[in-house]
Formats: C-alpha cells, structure tokens, sequence
C-alpha cells in the first residue's frame, strides 16, 4: 500500500493570490522587506493581519524560536508563509509548534516546500532536513503573478531545483506509480519551459514536482549539494553540478536531459573550500537522501563525486 499526502486545498493559476479568502488575525511571515511585502499583500487584499519580516535566507531554528515567542500569546489564527523556501520553512515549523493552520505561499518556484512535509533549518549552523506530517500545509496557493521582477539569479536557481527534485524523485527507491508519474511530468513540464523560454510555466512545474517528491524522496544529488549549501551557495547553484553527476553515477534516465538544462541555464563550475575527506563524512551522515538512492552509496563513490564536481567532469 502507498499513501499520498498533500495540502488540504490547492488554489493554483492565475489571479490564484488575489481570489483566495484570508482569515482575520493572521501572522504573514517573510523575507521580503518593505515596501516588497507591502506590494505583495496589497495584491492578496488581506486585511486585520500580523507581519514578521525577518527570515533569513537559510533560515536558522533560532528565528523560529523568535517568531513562537513574539506572537504564540496573539491568539493567532493561522500562520501564512509568503516567499521562498525560507520563508515556508520558518511557517511550517512556527505554526506546527503553535498548533494552528498554515497557509503557504511560495513566491519563488523551485523548492515545492508548499506541497510538503519537508522543513529545511540550521541547526548549530548545518542544514538539517526533517519531515514530518505536522508541517504539510493546510492550504496552497500557487500564482505566477511573483514571476514579474523576479531576478534573473532567483529565477535560474529556483527553476534548478525544482528539476532536481523532480528527477531525484523519479529515481527514488521510496518512489511508487503516482509519485513517479508526477515527478515525470513535472520534469517534462520544466524541460519544455527552459528549453523553450516559457518561464510562465515554472510555477506549475515546480508543483507538480513538491507533489512528486514530496511523496517519496530526493537523492544523492541533495546529499552532495548541502556541502556547498553550508559554504554560502545558493541551493539551486549547487544542485546544479550536484544532481548531474549523482544522475552519472545512478545512471539515471534523466541525465543527458538535465545536464541540456544545466547548459541551457548556465551555471558556473562549483568549487568546494572544504577538505573533500571531510566534506564526504558530512555527505555520508545523510542517510534521508542516501538510504533512498537508487544505487548503494560508500565513502569513495562520494569523494569520487566531489571530485568530479570540482574538476566539472561532468
């Protein structure tokens, strides 16, 4: 038996943000200072609200620690996450801890964090993933409005992870039919957008792949990239070399096409500053991605891996 979990409701496509009803008394939290979030909740039209704008990106437990401790007592009726991965993050958990309903609106597209029971924090300065039922949202809402004016970087790096997600899952060995038939179509989708510059379709891409992997598991790829992550390199950066030679390793389906992604986005070769022995052992650790691998993962494949990330024999 397989069991699929996703958010309650879903409002995705356009005029998704405006048409959506918000509760009263309601904490926004976010990365965006003003008047950026000002702009956004102007166009959600949502009234009689609380604001914490202080999420880093990467964000630390302790800023969750700062946002139960301002607000647990404001009789708050649910906790809306409104930006990127960080920002959904740091929702997920605050509103988990305080027992009430999370509304999680991604304004980047690429984490899928809102289709999740993934949270992603820093703990004593390393990223932790953990997952947990308690941190699925209870309503999705999903608009390409936060497409325009999106930097370019934001964009790349966002579109980057998403593919990741997305074929890692597909080769997940906690995967089933559905998972892999999102995973699958979420990769086609993305494909298709950067290969043929549709960035419009990004948002429903990046869905389609947090409902995909959401529900089973990434890979390799992500163990590798959270190395890079810890020295200050945008996520969707470092999965960029990351995922391509975990998918040379794996063999998987998708690596001809990824590394077509990878080229057509243009990143740049990634280097490592850590010892590559000692960066191995942080990998190795990571047994939520590396136990679902679809090929047994050791020590030396891992420090061949780096090596060849920081050589870009790809």
């Amino acid at each position: 038996m397989h069991t699929v979990k996703i958010p309650k409701i879903i409002k995705f496509g356009e005029n998704a943000l405006s048409e959506t009803e918000y509760p009263k008394n309601a904490l926004v939290v976010t990365t965006a200072p003003p008047p950026l979030n000002s702009k956004w909740l102007d166009k959600m039209g949502i009234q009689d609200y609380m604001l914490y704008d202080k999420v880093e990106p990467e964000p630390h437990i302790e800023t969750v620690h700062k946002v139960i401790e301002e607000f647990k007592s404001k009789n708050l009726s649910a906790v809306i996450g409104l930006g990127g991965g960080s920002s959904l993050d740091v929702a997920k958990y605050s509103s988990a801890e305080m027992g009430i309903p999370k509304i999680l609106i991604p304004t980047t597209f690429g984490t899928g964090a809102e289709m999740t029971t993934y949270c992603v924090l820093k703990f004593e300065g390393k990223k932790k993933l953990l997952r947990e039922d308690r941190f699925l949202a209870d309503m999705a809402v999903v608009d390409s409005y936060f497409m325009d004016g999106t930097p370019e970087a934001v964009l790349k790096n966002s579109v980057c992870d998403a593919c990741a997600q997305a074929t890692e899952g597909f080769d997940s060995k906690l995967g089933n039919n559905f998972t892999r038939t999102m995973c699958k179509q979420a990769f086609e989708v993305l494909y298709d957008a950067i290969m043929n510059n549709k960035p419009e379709n990004y948002p429903y891409g990046s869905m389609l792949s947090g409902i995909g992997f959401g529900n089973c598991s990434t890979t390799l790829g992500h163990a590798l990239s959270y190395v890079f992550s810890n020295e200050g390199v945008p996520h969707g950066f470092s999965l960029s070399s990351c995922t391509t030679v975990a998918h040379k390793f794996n063999k998987s389906i998708f690596y001809e096409k990824f590394k077509q992604v990878i080229e057509k986005l243009g990143f740049d070769k990634l280097d490592l500053k850590a010892p590559v022995e000692e960066a191995a052992d942080i990998v190795m650790v990571d047994k939520g991605h590396l136990d679902p691998n679809p090929i047994p993962v050791t020590k030396e494949n891992v420090i061949q891996c780096l090596n060849d990330i920081k050589s870009g024999n790809m």
